[in-house]
């Protein structure tokens, strides 16, 4: 199920539709470089890279960090063989601010922003109920004083670079929801299934 910002409050909907969109982007256009330089894991001239567009509160993007990821993280990414790019897809005003703090306790540091990443989507339900606490709580075991969060998700230019790269998204790529993900330029919208992920991943890794 894809979730866009206008679909993003509708409570029934179904967690198991996936779409395949037939159209395709040419893997330079996707990963062109944005305002925000991007958090990516494997190496830079793998072979295959994937783009994922996620929100931190859309339970989807949840559901496929929690079910799917590790299985590509442990099969595809920690051997090598892909490039694992995540970007930043706010639905909504907790969406941005997660994102923003995200990117000031990882620093340029990806491992660690793919780690505060799990954790935003593990408090997924805290964050949406209790968003300010919840981001102040993240902030305190990052080392963060709560000053320091509050001054976080006031930064402007952060702020604006995320919107930025979100503006590219929409705009270039046609990206309309949470999770989209482009493999070599091929979209596919919804969240992805583990064994549709691999059966493309290997299909490419051979061509």
């Amino acid at each position: 199920m894809l979730i866009t910002r206008r679909a993003f409050a509708a409570t029934a909907l179904s967690l198991t539709a996936l779409v395949t969109k037939a159209m395709a982007v040419p893997a330079a256009v996707v990963t062109k470089p944005q305002a925000l330089a991007d958090m990516a894991l494997g190496p830079a001239d793998a072979k295959v890279t994937i783009v994922e567009y996620a929100a931190s509160t859309c339970p989807h993007c949840a559901a496929f960090n929690r079910d799917v990821f590790p299985k590509i993280k442990s099969e595809f990414i920690d051997t090598g063989k892909i490039r694992y790019v995540f970007r930043e897809f706010p639905l909504n005003i907790k969406d941005l601010a997660c994102a923003m703090l995200t990117r000031r306790i990882a620093g340029e540091d990806a491992a660690k922003y793919f780690a505060v990443v799990d954790i935003m989507f593990r408090q997924q339900d805290q964050l949406v109920k209790q968003t300010s606490d919840t981001l102040r709580l993240i902030g305190r075991q990052a080392g963060l004083s709560t000053q320091a969060v509050e001054d976080c998700l006031k930064d402007q230019a952060m702020q604006d670079k995320i919107s930025s790269g979100q503006k590219y998204a929409e705009d270039v790529l046609k990206v309309e929801g949470t999770p989209t993900f482009f493999i070599n330029g091929d979209e596919i919208v919804g969240e992805a299934a583990f064994e549709e992920l691999a059966s493309r991943i290997n299909s490419l890794l051979k061509s």
